[in-house]
């Protein structure tokens, strides 16, 4: 008898085998996890970061991918140049800039509108011509539009345009489908550049506050990224996978 879990995984092997998955972000992180998840099944991996090591990292750690250099703050025409198609775009790239807003720059302001949603809307028109009314486009949002931190109102401001953003463009693009997850606390390699050492204790105690009772792996937004990506009437929609931190 099969396992719930070996049922899925067929399940996602048959949605993605020999599919063409293009991830900008895909060096670390969530990223990383959908493309090893992915890459289990069966899909064709494109991996885009503008850190050359960390893709060539990345790359070997899932098996092999295609690794393109590009910074989403500012993607090339040409960034998906050699690709004859594209099945389904993850754009998870973006940093957190925490600051009051007193004391950030035009530059700074610009630099996580630009990670957030003015690079990504690039790269999906970029990517228009490869992509098919089958495909799909998944965009990442964050807790930070619905629950602000005090310190936190661009991001808050541009990841909530994202969200704005695939509804809109589910209707201007369909029969293709835009969706947006919205990850609340995960622990990935984004949290140590922003915490430093005191990570461990900040997860331990915000896990202690949420209905979950953990905090979340990147694994964890994997399943629910390939899961957008692979049922075929979710369009226009925020999945929210936040252990329910929305709600605390």
């Amino acid at each position: 008898m099969q396992t719930s879990t070996t049922q899925t995984r067929i399940t996602e092997a048959q949605s993605f085998q020999g599919q063409n998955i293009v991830i900008i972000g895909g060096s670390s992180g969530i990223g990383l996890a959908t493309a090893r998840r992915a890459k289990d099944v069966g899909a064709n991996l494109f991996l885009v970061s503008r850190n050359p090591q960390r893709l060539r990292e990345a790359a070997e750690a899932i098996g092999g991918a295609v690794q393109i250099v590009s910074d989403i703050a500012a993607p090339q025409l040409a960034i998906f140049a050699g690709i004859d198609r594209i099945d389904h775009l993850l754009i998870t790239a973006g940093t957190v800039h925490l600051q009051p807003l007193k004391d950030q720059s035009e530059a700074d302001l610009s630099k996580v509108t630009n990670e957030r949603l003015i690079g990504p809307l690039l790269a999906i028109k970029a990517a228009l011509p490869l992509l098919h009314a089958a495909s799909s486009v998944t965009m990442t949002s964050g807790q930070f539009a619905s629950r602000p931190a005090a310190i936190g109102a661009i991001v808050a401001a541009a990841v909530a345009a994202v969200e704005s953003t695939v509804r809109a463009l589910a209707i201007e693009l369909s029969p293709m489908r835009i969706n947006a997850v919205s990850p609340g606390w995960v622990d990935t390699p984004l949290l140590d550049g922003l915490m430093g050492e005191a990570k461990q204790q900040v997860l331990e105690q915000t896990a202690s506050t949420l209905p979950s009772r953990n905090i979340g792996r990147p694994e964890d937004i994997a399943k629910a990224i390939l899961f957008l990506m692979a049922n075929r009437f979710v369009t226009g929609e925020v999945l929210h996978v936040d252990g329910g931190g929305r709600w605390v």
